[in-house]
C-alpha cells in the first residue's frame, strides 16, 4: 500500500483542520461550523474573515475594531502601485499583474523583514494588510488599462462596497453591494483545493506568508480551478452570439468533443450549494434589471447537462452569470476568486504554522534502474 499511487491526490487525507467541511454526497459546506447558506445570507465578508482566523464570529465591538483596522490597510505604496500601471498598460493578465503585485507587497510590510515567518499575531497583520490591499491593486490596474485613473480607497465603506466603488468610481447600490458580498463570503473557503494546497506546502517550509498567498494565486490562475468561471462567461456569450437555442449549442460542442465549462467537481457528487446561492443571486439580478437571459440560458444548460450526463453545476456555473450582470469585466473574476480565497488561504496557513511539518510526499520511481555509464567520447 506504500507504494500505491494516487494520482491527483484524490481521497487522501493529508492535514487535519477546523476551517471548513464538505460533504460532497450531502451538497454541504460550512466554515467552522456554520452552514454556507447561514452565512452568505447572515454575515458579511468581514464577519467570514474573522471566524476562519480568529475561530469565532465576532460581537459587534470585535467587528468594528477588525473593520477599522482592515479598513485602514487599503492604500497601496507607490512603489507597487508604480508597477501596476506598468503592467496594465503593457496589457498584462490579471492574474499575473496580482501575483506580482501580492509579491511586491512584502517588500513594503513592516513585518516582513522583521517578524519569525511563524509569528502568529505578525502574520494576523499581515494577512489583514494583503486582504484589504489586493480589492485596490485590482481595481487599480482593470481602470489603468481601461485608460482611467484609479480611485483611492475609502474607510468608510464595507470590503465588498469599496471595491465596486474603487473599480466604477461610484458607490454600488445597496443590492448590487449584498450580491458581491454574498459572493465574496462563497468563495472564502473550501477545503484543500489546489491553491489552499499550494499555500500550505509553501508555508511548511517556513517561507513567509506572502510567498505562500502569491504560490496560491499562481495555482488559482489555472484553468481547471480559478479559471474556470471566466470560460463559463465565454460560453454563454457565444450561445448568446450564434442566436441559438442553449441546449442545441451544448449538443453540438458535446458532439464535437468540447467540454462544457462549470459542470463536476473532485469533492461533490450533487450541486455545489454555493451554486444554489449563486443562481438565486443570478436570477434576481436579471429581474432587477428585467433581463433574465443570462439566468434562463444557464438553467437550460444545467437541466440538460443533468439529465444527459448526470452532473451537477459547480460555483463557477452561476458566478459567471452574477459577475457578468454587475458589469464585472469577464477576466478578472478570476482575480475576484482570490480577492475572496485569500481570507481562506491565511487561515489555512495560519493553521499550517502553529502545526508545521514539511510538507514532503514521495513519487514512485517508474524509469529505468541499473543503467551503465558510457563515456562521453564513446556516446
Amino acid at each position: 500500500m506504500a507504494d500505491e499511487v494516487k494520482k491527483g491526490l484524490e481521497g487522501v487525507v493529508v492535514a487535519e483542520s477546523a476551517l471548513s467541511h464538505i460533504d460532497g454526497d450531502a451538497g454541504k459546506l460550512v466554515y467552522r461550523g456554520y452552514t454556507i447558506e447561514d452565512l452568505a445570507r447572515g454575515a458579511s465578508y468581514e464577519e467570514v474573515v474573522y471566524l476562519l482566523w480568529h475561530g469565532n464570529l465576532p460581537n459587534r465591538e470585535e467587528l468594528e475594531s477588525f473593520n477599522e483596522s482592515m479598513a485602514e490597510e487599503r492604500a497601496v505604496d507607490d512603489g507597487v502601485m508604480d508597477t501596476v500601471r506598468e503592467l496594465a498598460e503593457s496589457d498584462s493578465n490579471p492574474m499575473a499583474a496580482l501575483r506580482t503585485a501580492v509579491s511586491m507587497l512584502a517588500t513594503y510590510d513592516p513585518d516582513d523583514s522583521e517578524s519569525d515567518p511563524a509569528d502568529h499575531e505578525a502574520n494576523l497583520r499581515k494577512g489583514r494588510r494583503i486582504t484589504a490591499k489586493m480589492p485596490t491593486i485590482l481595481a487599480a490596474f482593470t481602470r489603468i488599462r481601461n485608460g482611467d485613473d484609479p480611485v483611492e480607497p475609502r474607510t468608510d465603506l464595507g470590503h465588498a462596497e469599496n471595491f465596486l466603488y474603487m473599480l466604477n468610481d461610484e458607490e454600488p447600490d445597496d443590492v448590487l453591494a449584498d450580491v458581491f458580498d454574498q459572493a465574496l463570503v462563497l468563495h472564502a473557503d473550501h477545503g484543500l483545493n489546489a491553491s489552499t494546497f499550494s499555500a500550505m506546502v509553501t508555508a511548511s517550509t517556513l517561507a513567509d506568508l506572502h510567498s505562500a498567498v502569491t504560490s496560491a494565486i499562481g495555482t488559482l490562475s489555472g484553468s481547471l480551478h480559478g479559471g474556470a468561471n471566466a470560460n463559463v462567461m465565454r460560453m454563454l456569450e457565444e450561445v448568446d452570439d450564434a442566436n441559438q437555442d442553449p441546449v442545441e449549442w451544448v449538443q453540438e460542442a458535446l458532439d464535437e468533443g468540447r467540454r462544457v465549462a462549470g459542470f463536476g467537481h473532485r469533492v461533490y457528487n450533487v450541486k455545489d450549494p454555493r451554486a444554489k446561492i449563486l443562481g438565486e443571486q443570478s436570477e434576481e439580478l436579471g429581474e432587477a434589471t428585467g433581463d433574465t437571459k443570462w439566468y434562463e440560458m444557464s438553467v437550460a444548460i444545467e437541466e440538460y447537462i443533468k439529465e444527459e450526463k448526470g452532473l451537477a453545476p459547480n460555483v463557477d456555473f452561476y458566478s459567471a452569470s452574477t459577475y457578468y450582470q454587475m458589469g464585472i469585466p469577464i477576466d478578472i473574476y478570476t482575480p475576484i476568486f482570490a480577492v475572496s480565497r485569500v481570507g481562506g488561504w491565511i487561515a489555512h496557513v495560519l493553521e499550517q504554522y502553529d502545526d508545521n511539518r514539511l510538507i514532503r510526499p514521495r513519487a514512485k520511481y517508474v524509469g529505468e534502474k541499473d543503467a551503465d555509464l558510457v563515456p562521453l567520447n564513446e556516446r
